[in-house]
């Protein structure tokens, strides 16, 4: 069996999530045949290019022609057209994988996880947080599951890059709150919230997320467009979200938690960093550095030890290249991808799915609404 995939959005993830389809064959033998079968997007020209280049065999410019005439369909446009296109696939029995955030509102993430929930198991509806699949992530996930770590304490999880600090920068959408809801909150504090409910959040670990304070900021209040910058005349636009966040987290077990995400963290990339402290260890993560994972182990009393995933007993190692060959950011989607579609081929339910973006989507507004309120939001 084929599946024949349809994908809204050809710029920076419908990128990723191509070349992810065109490597599963050659590393993942087991995983379905796909067939990138149509590109959806508004500009004729720009699709069709964007086609030629992604390896689709067609291209179509209205979703509504696509979502209930595919196998598969991939929403990878911007937050705010997430609702609409992947209620309507559910609804026609698509399985659907939508790009996080789940959508740009709580109560569009509501609304699209019912449809999820009305559609059956059968049908997958995946949330794409691909930092779930670093094969270092994967390995923290055992050590927390074996109970090397004790009982989990603290929780720390910041993300930071520098790619706004100029004010000259220009203008896109992320910076728009009806088009993204949120900026670096949703952007990466999305992340963040999903990979700390994947560690910690079963019930014999920290649990879930119980109750939160924030704080949000916007440092530029407007931006040039088209990076007409430097010019005192040139058209601007305003910035109508966060450029910065941060939070304190209490979990269920009493565990303490504090996340932040900033895009004017200069000299940071992408440096998306995880530790987690227990009664008996603890263990630390960077994206920057995603072949690594250091841990620390109490009763050794000899410090923290980097621990290099690249071996065949690591996940998803076994595909890839001999120890110390070192995988990278792309690679991520190629996991992902491996494990969504072959969910959808087998029927079977995927993680993280629709529910799972819900409940990120739920700590986010939690997050904003502290901020407006001043004072500590209740996630029960």
């Amino acid at each position: 069996m084929t599946l024949e995939v349809g994908v809204l959005g050809y710029r920076f993830m419908g990128q990723a999530h191509a070349n992810a389809m065109a490597r599963l064959p050659m590393f993942f033998p087991d995983a379905p045949d796909v067939n990138r079968r149509v590109l959806v997007g508004r500009d004729e020209d720009e699709l069709a290019d964007a086609a030629d280049r992604l390896g689709f065999e067609t291209t179509a410019t209205d979703w509504a022609d696509v979502v209930d005439d595919v196998d598969v369909f991939y929403n990878l446009g911007p937050n705010h057209v997430h609702a609409e296109p992947s209620i309507a696939a559910l609804e026609a029995g698509t399985p659907v994988f939508c790009e996080k955030p789940l959508a740009p509102t709580l109560e569009d993430a509501e609304a699209m996880a019912e449809a999820a929930r009305e559609a059956g198991d059968d049908v997958p509806a995946g949330c794409a947080f691909n930092y779930r699949f670093v094969p270092a992530i994967q390995y923290a996930k055992r050590l927390l599951e074996d109970g090397e770590l004790g009982e989990i304490r603290h929780v720390r999880g910041r993300y930071l890059q520098d790619w706004l600090v100029d004010p000259d920068e220009p203008w896109s959408w992320r910076l728009d709150e009806e088009l993204a809801g949120s900026g670096v909150l949703g952007d990466l504090g999305a992340h963040t919230v999903d990979l700390l409910r994947f560690l910690v959040g079963d019930d014999d670990l920290a649990g879930e997320m119980k109750r939160v304070s924030g704080h949000c900021r916007t440092f530029v209040d407007e931006r040039p467009v088209d990076g007409e910058g430097g010019d005192g005349d040139a058209e601007t636009r305003p910035v109508t979200v966060d450029d910065a966040y941060s939070a304190q987290l209490e979990f269920e077990n009493g565990a303490m938690g504090t996340l932040e995400a900033s895009r004017y963290a200069t000299g940071h990339k992408n440096d998306h960093t995880i530790e987690i402290h227990g009664s008996d260890g603890s263990l630390r993560f960077s994206l920057e550095r995603l072949n690594e994972l250091e841990v620390l182990r109490a009763d050794e009393n000899r410090g923290y030890e980097t621990v290099l995933v690249t071996d065949e007993s690591d996940p998803y190692v076994d595909h890839w290249w001999p120890p110390g060959h070192v995988l990278g950011w792309e690679h991520t989607f190629v996991h992902e991808n491996y494990e969504f579609l072959s969910s959808v081929a087998s029927g079977e339910p995927f993680a993280p799915s629709f529910e799972d973006g819900l409940a990120t989507q739920r700590v986010l507004a939690a997050i904003e609404d502290s901020d407006d309120r001043g004072e500590w939001v209740s996630l029960a």
